[in-house]
């Protein structure tokens, strides 16, 4: 591997060569947008996206042995600490000439830590929607910080980002949030927006709190990043973990989001209540509208494992209603042919159809997010109105809306689990000295990931991948694609490489099992 001094950082300039820049004695961080990577290189093709490390700005740190080797908990663990040369591949499908490729540095605790644990001042911040597992991440932060590093000052801000400057502090020990993993939503309460950094900082800087665990979606993550710079700015000894949290399972290079197998395991209920209703009426339809505001993963998956669905809609997939191949002729195919039928939609899918419809604005939420039409709502009165002018068939649609039941449900067992490594890796990292990252999957190993990696884009179902080929084989539904959709899809694919992404839209996100 290659190796860089940890005031030096190897930065890739766009179109150019790769430069040095000395960031040691840097007075002012360059805005989000203009920010460098932290890029080492080494052999055969081998490139590893650093994070930042609280080194990287502030000069001769002290550290300290890791607590975790005196802790009777970690007295039968053969290796206590991470390897500082350990990573962990973003792509592992490969050819015997593929180059190395991206590599993220490996989660987990280090020899040495650069904080002093009776000097820890942590907070814990949830923002945006909510999810299943924000409790049991916010549990296990406390209780990491607690009993891995003997860390007594953690607290949480209520309310999301506008908490740190409009509301008040609520103190966290493993008493108070010991059993909050059994509820659903946030014990410290969310919101949307509210991020004005400066009130931010000066709040984290007035209250001496040097770790910051901020736990959100994309948006949440970028807002993150804006802290992050202003405290590396001011040159602040203060380490800010991200937690990545979408139920949509959107966010990219991780192999899933916590919460998402909660959502699909819930979604069966709807599911399974729509296929009652469906049967047990004359051309019965059940319509469920399931999340997926961009991404239509959610969906998919309860499709899948459902088996009674007959149609899914997505927004990566489009679809139209009227005409040859179109959605009124397959309900009434199948109507026809098994007397009922269920139908899922995500939230995200036919917005262009509804959008022409009902001649809406794109107006936008707090957190800069485009108001949805209720597309579920729409197709619903579009397919009874279309039945009842046609006179073919009575039909009898019953409409599901699951989504805030969802939403609000503590996490299931494998979520539970999936969250404590989420959280003692943040915990390890922020120890460690290491800033401006978030933590999640990569190929079943948890590593530390640039926030800018994270946000740059979301990820999405791929139909012309073949899971989607799974779910129309499952399903028997038509593609809804009309040769111009499919040619565009093709050419919306990233070009063949040597090596092969297929780390969250193939076998993987099915296959892959949760590592420490």
């Amino acid at each position: 591997m290659g190796s860089v001094d940890q005031n030096f950082v190897a930065v890739t300039v766009l179109g150019s060569k790769k430069i040095g820049l000395d960031i040691s004695s840097m007075g002012e961080a360059p805005n989000s947008q203009q920010q460098k990577q932290k890029i080492v290189t080494g052999d055969g093709g081998y490139v590893l996206e650093d994070v930042p490390h609280l080194s990287d700005y502030i000069p001769n740190l002290p550290t300290y042995p890791n607590p975790v080797q005196d802790n009777p908990s970690y007295s039968v663990v053969k290796q206590y600490f991470v390897d500082e040369d350990d990573t962990v591949a973003q792509k592992i499908v490969v050819h015997k000439n593929s180059p190395r490729g991206i590599h993220f540095r490996r989660a987990g605790p280090r020899q040495k830590v650069y904080f002093d644990p009776e000097d820890v001042h942590a907070c814990i911040v949830t923002c945006g929607g909510l999810c299943p597992g924000l409790n049991t991440v916010i549990r296990e932060i406390v209780c990491g910080l607690y009993y891995m590093y003997g860390v007594k000052r953690v607290m949480g801000i209520d309310g999301g980002y506008r908490g740190f400057y409009s509301k008040n502090i609520i103190p966290l020990t493993p008493k108070v949030v010991n059993d909050i993993h059994k509820r659903g939503g946030t014990i410290l309460g969310t919101s949307r927006g509210g991020h004005v950094t400066k009130k931010i900082v000066d709040s984290i800087q007035d209250r001496d709190i040097n770790q910051v665990y901020i736990i959100g979606g994309d948006g949440t993550q970028r807002g993150a990043a804006v802290i992050f710079e202003e405290i590396r700015r001011r040159g602040l000894n203060v380490s800010v973990a991200g937690i990545p949290k979408t139920i949509d399972n959107d966010i990219p290079v991780i192999d899933k989001s916590f919460g998402f197998d909660s959502a699909v395991e819930e979604a069966q209920r709807a599911i399974s209540a729509a296929h009652v209703e469906a049967t047990s009426f004359e051309n019965g339809i059940g319509l469920v509208k399931l999340m997926g505001r961009d991404s239509g993963f959610i969906a998919m998956y309860a499709t899948l494992a459902s088996r009674d669905v007959d149609c899914c809609l997505i927004p990566e997939s489009p679809f139209y209603l009227e005409g040859r191949g179109g959605l009124f002729e397959y309900i009434e195919h199948r109507l026809k042919e098994n007397g009922h039928m269920v139908i899922v939609i995500a939230e995200g899918a036919g917005q262009e159809l509804v959008s022409e419809s009902l001649r809406c604005t794109g107006k936008q939420d707090p957190s800069g997010n485009k108001l949805l039409q209720d597309v579920g709502l729409w197709i619903s009165e579009r397919i009874k109105e279309h039945f009842s002018k046609q006179k073919k068939m009575l039909i009898n649609l019953k409409y599901i809306d699951p989504t805030y039941m969802i939403r609000a449900i503590p996490s299931n067992a494998s979520d539970n689990v999936y969250c404590t490594l989420l959280a003692q890796s943040a915990v390890h990292g922020a120890m460690a000295g290491y800033t401006g990252f978030t933590v999640g999957p990569v190929n079943g190993r948890h590593a530390y990931i640039p926030f800018n990696r994270i946000t740059e884009t979301q990820n999405k179902v791929v139909i012309t991948d073949r899971m989607w080929a799974r779910l129309l084989s499952s399903t028997n539904q038509p593609s809804f694609l009309r040769t111009r959709d499919i040619i565009k899809a093709h050419k919306e694919e990233e070009p063949p490489t040597q090596l092969s992404d297929d780390s969250t839209t193939d076998d993987n996100l099915m296959e892959k099992q949760v590592l420490c």
